[in-house]
């Protein structure tokens, strides 16, 4: 059994030098379509993981109505702390606002550094960005010592529904690119197996079983689809880290992050090299059904 498949192996790699041209133009066209597969992975991901950035980042603003005295302050922050779903309470004083916008939009806030229209507030952070509108309601309901609470509805709306979209049609674009691959590179193999078709009946003709016949073919599939796979396996291991140091840092500067290399490109790589190997190999046993028919 062993040395049958060991036999079926190397057939399956002297095939591969045989048949020239047709391997190589085999071997490209999967290359060409992994490498379409992976950057769009790599994309769709990272702007999945961006989506739940924005998400995660949408906090609400409690802010504490004038004349409020330090222990009714306190109060509140302890009723806050105590609602469910809620992370984490920050208290930011209006000075500190102050200095926020100011870092934000330029030195001409300075002109309120001696009145400032601010209020002092609480920043909440919930375990789970789809508990800010309960939240948010929750504190609400504290009318004598809240002046407004918000988490910034029509923008963090906005955010929600685009992370949705997102996630929804990143899964819907991921499975249609997979099939068209699947289609791409089982047809180029399809091919390759139709110009080989006198082989085949040869074969059959000297007595061989669609089970001797059919084992080289599948293993030179699951070959072409590894080295089809090359490429696109390199250019996400060494490309991918390069991308990642040059746009990294512009979008940290909005507290966003791209997923980090290591071991996401790693999983990428394997991803790709498995596809490569299972559509070739399963794209070659698919294509020799008809010529193996009794």
């Amino acid at each position: 059994m062993i040395r049958t498949f060991f036999r079926h192996l190397l057939e399956s790699m002297k095939s591969l030098r045989r048949n020239g041209w047709m391997t190589i133009s085999s071997i490209s066209a999967v290359t060409i379509t992994l490498s379409l597969l992976g950057l769009f992975l790599v994309v769709i991901l990272n702007t999945v993981k961006l989506a739940e950035d924005m998400e995660n980042n949408v906090e609400v603003s409690v802010f504490i109505a004038n004349g409020t005295t330090q222990e009714e302050q306190d109060e509140l922050e302890a009723n806050l702390k105590a609602l469910p779903n809620v992370e984490s309470v920050r208290f930011s004083s209006q000075e500190e606002e102050l200095n926020r916008i100011k870092e934000a939009y330029g030195d001409v806030w300075g002109l309120f550094d001696q009145d400032n229209p601010l209020l002092d507030v609480f920043i909440v952070q919930a375990t789970e960005p789809q508990y800010v509108k309960e939240i948010t309601k929750e504190a609400q309901k504290y009318t004598k010592v809240v002046h407004k609470a918000t988490y910034g509805e029509d923008l963090s709306d906005k955010i929600f529904g685009i992370a949705q979209a997102v996630r929804t049609w990143g899964l819907v674009g991921s499975g249609l690119l997979l099939f068209v691959a699947m289609f791409l590179i089982s047809n180029t193999i399809r091919i390759t197996i139709l110009s080989r078709q006198r082989e085949i009946q040869i074969m059959r003709l000297v007595g061989a079983t669609n089970g001797y016949i059919r084992w080289p073919f599948f293993l030179e599939g699951g070959w072409i689809g590894l080295l089809g796979s090359v490429l696109p396996v390199l250019a996400i291991v060494f490309g991918y880290p390069e991308f990642y140091k040059i746009a990294n840092p512009v979008f940290l500067r909005s507290n966003y992050a791209l997923i980090t290399p290591g071991i996401f490109a790693l999983q990428i790589s394997a991803i790709l090299a498995i596809l490569g190997i299972l559509i070739g190999a399963l794209g070659s046993v698919i294509s020799m059904r008809r010529f193996l028919k009794i």
